[in-house]
């Protein structure tokens, strides 16, 4: 049985760069081992299924090189961003089912939006057990972190810890021990790290990140949604950033560069998250055909 992949990147920052996903339009007769098998040949930190749903616009299954994960970020947006490319789904409230539920989709020409629930947030302070674990996970001390913030772990549909440093060059800079990552983020059931700061490429924008899952057999990825929207939240919730639309940056301090742009969109009633929609645009860059 050959399948066609198609290899699309979300989260393009400008004409280049984003995020790669492989996007399978029509899964609805693959298993889950099928669907392992191919995500692992496609070798793309997530490939998305597209099949059949009952309760929504599609089904969306996600699949790393090592295991199924209930959402992707990234995958989404390639995903909705290739289907109205192919006149399969138009503008307007669309939706997704996953292994997870449902989640609503806006499609706004080429921009694609997913939405994400009220952030929960758990502080891991840097002065306990954990917190000193977190810390030299990332070959970091205490006095390196950002004004001595502590980290966060921040779930609005996946957690992610938090990491905030003092500016660009110390994200740069940064050489976590992936070993340890990978143990802390079973550890906490974590996707993994974002580690950021508020010093960014480009101007107008409120903080640029990397994203370290090795968990998920993803040593950096170029840009990330679902990390997105919790930062953003951190942002408005912890350190005073009072915009409802919030740009994140990703993508553009790994090597090879891959610049990534991420939207999230707060809303906001009564002075609390209430849900947030985290999205942006995509580019189809090439196709595979696999045999299974």
């Amino acid at each position: 049985m050959y399948i066609d992949v198609q290899i699309v990147n979300a989260f393009i920052d400008g004409a280049t760069g984003g995020n790669p996903a492989g996007v399978v339009i029509d899964a609805s007769a693959l298993a889950a081992a099928q669907k392992q098998k191919i995500s692992q040949q496609v070798g793309r930190s997530e490939t998305a299924f597209v099949s059949a749903s009952d309760t929504a616009t599609i089904k969306l299954d996600f699949f790393t090189p090592k295991r199924q994960i209930a959402h992707c970020g990234h995958a989404t947006i390639a995903t909705f961003y290739l289907l109205r490319q192919r006149g399969v789904v138009g503008d307007g409230q669309l939706s997704k089912e996953t292994i997870d539920g449902n989640r609503g989709i806006l499609v706004n020409g080429d921009m694609v939006f997913m939405e994400q629930g009220a952030p929960k947030y758990t502080q891991v302070p840097f002065t306990s057990e954990l917190g000193g674990r977190v810390v030299a996970s990332l070959r970091l001390t205490p006095a390196q972190l950002l004004n001595g913030i502590d980290p966060f772990v921040v779930n609005t549909g996946n957690a992610f810890l938090l990491v905030a440093l003092p500016d660009e060059r110390a994200v740069a800079e940064l050489r976590p021990d992936l070993h340890q990552v990978e143990s802390l983020s079973n550890e906490l059931d974590m996707i993994g790290y974002y580690v950021f700061s508020t010093t960014t490429k480009m101007q107008g924008r409120h903080a640029g990140a990397r994203m370290f899952a090795p968990r998920f057999g993803i040593p950096e990825e170029a840009g990330t949604g679902m990390a997105a929207g919790p930062l953003a939240s951190f942002l408005h919730d912890y350190l005073g950033v009072e915009d409802r639309e919030i740009l994140i940056e990703q993508g553009w301090l790994m090597q090879p560069p891959s610049p990534s742009v991420i939207k999230v969109v707060l809303e906001v009633a009564d002075g609390r998250i209430t849900r947030l929609m985290a999205g942006g645009t995509a580019r189809v860059m090439s196709s595979l055909r696999i045999e299974i």
